[in-house]
């Protein structure tokens, strides 16, 4: 059951609407959108995540899914003296990650401006030992594409403290299956839901319980998915991504299955029955251990619910910077889903 080639073209919109982390207005309303016009029920919640719902035989015992459409980004902190401007990230990266990136200032009056995120000590002609500045919010700045000279110059295009700013995420597919990006932490494992579920509403598939498509909008800060989650939920299931490095398992071809992250092992028994469902419908996949990480489902469980938690995603290199991961491994961690939500509960 192949279904890279829509699920890419789903996550290239994806990736072009700009959504850090309080700032995903806009990618939750596509989603709602898309879903909405393949007859599926949603609703948003008061914290601005989207909530899917497919009925099940089973109305009692729910199950939920959830994938996280909040990126990294950042937010002007300073207007500083030169028009250039001082950044407060948004979520965990290192700056190295985003120098010589371009970048879009969305202003609260609407209008959107692009620039560049720079070291100040950038040109060489002039700086003799700006290879040795530090990579951080000291140095870091945005050069504006606007002709500014001071702070009041800024402020007349409408630009202010407080502005979110979005990094290019210069999306590309090549011909051996790569997909590049920004953000495929965690577009990618959002566009998977989005197709599977209007795949099993084109099917007909009667799910054994009903299921809700939690598509949250705070993850990256460390509270998406901890909140709204129907009472009748006994099974919670993250897909995010899986962390390729040093000492890891997982690779780009794969769908990862957590077994453990920095809040603790995720349900032993649940965790299990994911890998038997991918051994029975010769999914590929690495079990892992995330050392830095956090997901919804550990927030969720942090927050109190009483749900079995899993975390699974497809294999994605150099997380939180210039991302990459294959289409082999963004069919695995579907076709695993489209086994799961089919399956019976543990």
């Amino acid at each position: 059951m192949k279904q890279a080639k829509p699920i890419t073209e789903i996550l290239e919109q994806l990736v072009s609407i700009p959504s850090p982390s309080g700032y995903t207005d806009e990618c939750i309303h596509f989603c709602e959108n898309f879903l909405k016009s393949s007859g599926v029920t949603t609703k948003i919640t008061q914290k601005g995540a989207l909530i899917a719902t497919i009925e099940g035989e089973d109305t009692n015992q729910h199950r939920l899914l959830t994938a996280h459409v909040d990126t990294l980004g950042a937010m002007v902190k300073e207007i500083k003296s030169d028009g250039t401007l001082k950044l407060s990230m948004i979520g965990g990266f290192r700056w190295n990650s985003v120098e010589g990136e371009y970048c879009n200032i969305h202003t609260a009056s609407g209008e959107t401006y692009s620039g560049t995120i720079l070291m100040h000590q950038t040109s060489v002609h002039v700086y003799k030992n700006g290879g040795e500045a530090k990579r951080n919010d000291e140095n870091i700045e945005v050069r504006i594409d606007a002709e500014v000279h001071n702070p009041e110059d800024v402020r007349s295009l409408g630009i202010e403290v407080g502005d979110f700013i979005s990094f290019d995420p210069r999306f590309q597919t090549t011909e051996t299956g790569f997909v590049k990006s920004r953000f495929l932490d965690d577009k990618a494992s959002v566009a998977i839901l989005l197709q599977l579920i209007v795949q099993l509403k084109q099917e007909n598939v009667q799910l054994p319980y009903t299921t809700h498509f939690y598509i949250s909008n705070n993850e990256e800060i460390g509270y998406g998915g901890n909140a709204s989650i129907p009472e009748e939920t006994v099974e919670y299931l993250a897909v995010d991504m899986g962390a390729i490095g040093d000492g890891q398992t997982t690779t780009e071809y794969v769908v990862s299955i957590c077994a453990k992250d920095s809040s603790g092992p995720y349900h032993y028994l649940l965790r299990q029955h994911l890998v038997k469902l991918a051994q029975k419908e010769n999914v590929d996949y690495e079990i892992d251990i995330y050392p830095y990480y956090g997901s919804d489902a550990s927030a969720a469980i942090r927050s109190g619910a009483d749900v079995k938690h899993a975390l699974i995603g497809p294999g994605i290199d150099a997380s939180h910077a210039f991302e990459r991961t294959h289409q082999r491994s963004l069919e695995h961690t579907y076709n695993l889903l489209h086994a799961y939500v089919q399956s019976k509960l543990v």
